[in-house]
């Protein structure tokens, strides 16, 4: 089976994650997807297959040589982002030679290079696409395919010397949950390596620090005819509250390394609003700041409107270049493997996360590699067939450059 094949494959599985269930695979469909890469595993000739209760999975590829080789790992996610519909997605290979693709007819839905120039650099290949009514799941069931697709290859080439290779599936990543109950220990490497990111040639040991944030108000209902001097407007107070932050600190207006707060989410009455935010800079001490302010500006409205507001932080992960880059061997590797596959590594800060951002301050150094994929999350999602294969050969050259180092 090609790598194309099995990725094809894998998108037909509704695997969502959900925000509200508060279990873990926090929906059903995650399961259905571990269990069914048990069994491919199984039929594949690793060993060590487990799914656990919580549906992560881990598989072994044993070591062909006797050479004292470390003991890698490569990990992806099983989870498709719940930002837009991942059921029912209609995959399909187009070769695009330019302009405008059609994604839906009847709906006028088209990937066009107006909107994603980058799309000029995929001509003449070979695309696969949604029907724009679903996201496609390349995020990361490209990089479980290519994951999988690598270790057939070298099941297959036993002329390719490698040490003994682990492989993980987690759940609910996308939800930022994938290393909630993942078992460092058990999975037994020295590094591994996420492939979790996006165009050919991404390499990334960098990437923000992450908080949630609440702000929750408490007004006071009074009958408008007779509200003056009385009401307060809890909704009034959220958006008096938003309007405090800066614009130039929101995600639309940053690039790089700069960090944003980010309303994900707002509700409102009379009585109780609320604002979502998330919190993300790849400085610690800016890091810190912003949060910090957060608590000012909410201090500053209770002494306008004492008892009104409350501010609940939780922090979610932090920037693993603290833990990855004393052990810059690991990046070096496999910025090498991509060089000798003909690709060019890109070597910069993820503007998000990655289970590897916590599994590396727990313990297992984790570097992020491109799955090849673009626009992950929406309508718009593609993937070029040459990246993905590309990503496949990239697990492999690892492999047997691990074995040689």
């Amino acid at each position: 089976m090609t790598v194309l094949e099995r990725f094809l494959g894998y998108v037909t599985f509704a695997t969502q994650s959900s925000e509200t269930s508060g279990v873990t695979p926090s929906t059903p469909g995650q399961r259905v997807f571990a269990e069914a890469l048990a069994k491919e595993l199984e039929a594949m000739g690793l060993e060590e297959v487990s799914v656990d209760e919580h549906a992560y999975v881990m598989a072994s590829l044993p070591a062909n040589t006797e050479e004292k080789i470390p003991t890698i790992g490569f990990i992806s996610h099983l989870d498709t982002s719940p930002d837009m519909k991942g059921e029912g997605v209609k995959a399909r290979v187009v070769r695009y030679e330019g302009g405008d693709v059609v994604l839906n007819e009847a709906e006028g839905i088209r990937l066009s290079p107006t909107m994603f120039p980058e799309m000029a650099d995929y001509i003449g290949q070979d695309l696969v696409v949604t029907d724009g009514t679903t996201l496609l799941g390349a995020d990361d069931k490209a990089g479980v395919a290519a994951i999988i697709s690598a270790m057939e290859y070298l099941k297959t080439h036993p002329e390719i010397k490698h040490g003994k290779i682990r492989v993980g599936f987690t759940p609910d990543e996308e939800i930022g949950q994938g290393a909630d109950h993942f078992d460092v220990a058990k999975f037994g490497c020295e590094w591994a390596y996420t492939v979790d990111g996006g165009a050919i040639g991404e390499l990334e040991y960098e990437n923000f620090n992450a908080a949630s944030a609440k702000v929750s108000f408490k007004g006071l209902n009074v009958h408008p005819g007779t509200a003056k001097d009385k009401m307060v407007n809890a909704a009034l107070l959220a958006i008096e509250f938003a309007s405090w932050l800066p614009a130039e600190a929101r995600p639309e207006h940053t690039e790089g390394y700069e960090g944003f707060f980010h309303l994900i989410d707002m509700s409102g009455s009379v009585e109780e609003a609320s604002l979502s935010y998330i919190i993300r800079d790849h400085s610690r001490a800016l890091f810190e700041e912003k949060k910090a302010l957060l608590a000012q500006w909410v201090a500053r409205m209770n002494e306008a409107h004492p008892n009104s507001t409350t501010l609940t932080v939780r922090d979610q992960y932090y920037n693993m270049r603290e833990i990855v880059e004393p052990k810059q061997h690991i990046v070096d590797l496999a910025s090498r493997a991509m060089k000798e596959i003909g690709v060019v590594p890109k070597i910069q800060p993820i503007r998000g996360g990655t289970d590897g951002a916590r599994l590396s301050f727990m313990g297992l150094p984790c570097p992020n590699l491109f799955t090849g994929g673009h626009n992950f999350h929406g309508r718009y999602e593609y993937i070029p067939v040459p990246s993905l294969e590309k990503a496949m050969e990239t697990v492999v050259k690892i492999a047997e450059l691990a074995a040689q180092a």
